[in-house]
């Protein structure tokens, strides 16, 4: 086993024995044998594709198959097996690729490149890949796709079976940031269009009297196809994680069942998972191994997997049957209130309101709800009260260097605004940090994929503006965690844009010689302490 492919890897450098996330050695090489089968299909696809006879099913498996080694996906043996199954069965019906047939019998593993820096760049794209195909699977579930970046998935799959020198490298990895740009807006208006344009929305944090089923992770049609099929059961639906966002669209307004979010991000889901009572409906990442005191009720969908948790398919016509969920659920007590026990200050700083200790958390300021006041917003930069934008999306983690985020937040000066998408947020959303003049000081675009809106509403204050992207007054503090995180960076790369301090630490997979490109070419950095990086981020405080 060597795996580092998310930012909490065992001392920085990589996991050997078992996966800091809980991923042991067997599992781990059961997901390296099945992403090198995908580049083996990849390889034999693309030749098929050339001839006008490529297997449009071979795309489509291996974005599901990558997601499903994606850090805190799947953890179950036996769903791999099968992949590995179908991945053989797949590439086996491909006629051979001539020549590049050879390369797709390579070694398996991270390890199986020897040159340090070719490795770095391979595992990059690698890495990268999974972020596109994650947010690929998400607009397909919708029924939207784009046959272009699929076979760029398969393009980049299959490059790294190849002896490319490190220029070409380095433009597939670029390559994968603009890719990743287009599937990103593909997501973007898959959802838009199913659901509705997001606005500016106050969500509940109180839990009700009646029994509940949590949701977690990213998929809204799964939510969408849950609330329709408990409506009249006497059973309440609360989002988790990232999918609180979902409360800002339209189509989701109108569901009296879905009743507020619960809990924040996934490094605590094992307490609130326990406190919620009813069961938990795990939909994609994150899934932290579960407690055996409730590990009977968490129940996964779609590419998420844990041995001894009930999984729920889809049928052939892509239909998911929730009644299981659901009468677990009518047999539980109601979820408890989390403010009434030990916790981290980010949770406990929700607030008093209503009495309850609950406070209502702000979302849906995606760019169509920011843009529609845009006049607004770019008055009060040209009159100087709001003097810099902050990016300070991504992901949360376990660390305790995390309270970073919190701290660097509440250091801000009034005039500043947080924009920030993904999990990140629940390190300071819940700080009163108030607004100016109207404008929240932490505009919440969505879920981690929404990173989208934030580079539109950036290239929008560019253009009214007439500077470029660099020289808006806006800095980044980006944390990352896993490669979803890793496909938003390589987007912002791809778009042009410099100085990202990056954090809590630099990834294990970027090698000495990658990280000297980066930061020649683009400025990235570490980030540090949080008065060094308030000095550097917001001139002149």
């Amino acid at each position: 086993m060597y795996c580092y492919q998310c930012e909490e890897t065992a001392k920085g450098c990589g996991c050997t024995s078992v996966g800091v996330c809980g991923k042991d050695a067997e599992t781990a090489g059961l997901q390296d044998v099945l992403i090198s089968l995908t580049k083996g299909i990849a390889v034999r696809n693309l030749a098929a594709m050339e001839r006008g006879e490529g297997n449009g099913e071979a795309g489509r498996f291996i974005a599901e198959a990558l997601f499903a080694t994606l850090t805190n996906v799947n953890f179950d043996r036996e769903r791999f097996h099968a992949y590995i199954d179908t991945a053989i069965a797949l590439r086996d019906a491909l006629p051979p690729a001539g020549a590049d047939d050879a390369d797709i019998a390579a070694k398996v593993g991270v390890l199986a490149t020897e040159n340090e820096d070719v490795r770095s760049l391979r595992e990059l794209l690698v890495y990268g890949l999974k972020g596109v195909a994650a947010y690929s699977y998400h607009a397909a579930a919708l029924g939207y796709e784009d046959d272009e970046v699929t076979a760029f998935i398969q393009k980049g799959l299959a490059s790294t079976l190849r002896d490319l020198t490190v220029d070409e490298m380095v433009g597939l990895v670029l390559e994968c940031g603009g890719v990743g740009v287009k599937t990103l807006a593909l997501l973007d208006r898959a959802n838009t269009e199913t659901f509705g344009t997001p606005a500016i929305t106050a969500v509940r944090t109180a839990p009700g009297t009646r029994p509940g089923i949590l949701v977690t992770g990213h998929d809204l049609k799964d939510l969408k196809d849950l609330l329709d099929q408990t409506k009249g059961t006497g059973v309440d639906v609360y989002t988790h994680g990232e999918m609180l966002p979902a409360h800002a669209y339209p189509a989701f307004k109108k569901y009296e069942n879905l009743v507020g979010n619960y809990g924040g991000s996934w490094p605590f889901q094992k307490e609130e998972f326990e406190a919620f009572n009813g069961p938990v409906l795990v939909t994609t990442n994150c899934l932290v191994p579960p407690k055996e005191s409730y590990r009977d009720r968490v129940y996964t969908t779609g590419p998420v997997g844990f041995a001894g948790c009930t999984h729920i398919p889809a049928a052939a016509d892509g239909t998911k049957d929730f009644s299981a969920v659901i009468a677990h659920a009518q047999a539980c007590l109601p979820p408890k209130a989390l403010h009434g026990r030990a916790r981290p200050r980010w949770v406990s700083l929700f607030g008093e309101k209503g009495g309850d200790g609950s406070r209502d958390l702000v979302t849906g300021c995606a760019h169509g709800a920011v843009l529609a006041i845009a006049d607004t917003v770019v008055d009060a930069v040209k009159a100087g009260a709001v003097r810099r934008f902050v990016v300070m999306a991504g992901c949360d983690g376990r660390q305790a260097e995390r309270s970073y985020y919190t701290e660097f937040a509440e250091a801000l000066p009034k005039d500043t605004v947080i924009l920030t998408a993904g999990c990140a947020k629940f390190r300071y959303n819940g700080l009163a940090l108030g607004d100016i003049g109207g404008i929240p000081r932490v505009l919440d675009a969505g879920q981690c994929n929404d990173c989208y809106s934030l580079v539109v509403i950036a290239q929008a204050l560019a253009e009214a503006f007439g500077v470029g992207i660099n020289d808006l007054p806006v800095s980044y503090n980006i944390a990352w965690y896993e490669q979803k995180a890793v496909l938003v960076l390589l987007a912002l790369l791809h778009l042009g844009v410099k100085n990202i301090a990056l954090g809590p630490r630099l990834p294990a997979f970027v090698s000495p010689g990658v990280l000297k490109v980066l930061v020649e070419t683009f400025g990235i950095r570490a980030n540090t302490t949080v008065a060094d990086d308030l000095k550097v981020m917001v001139p002149g405080n």
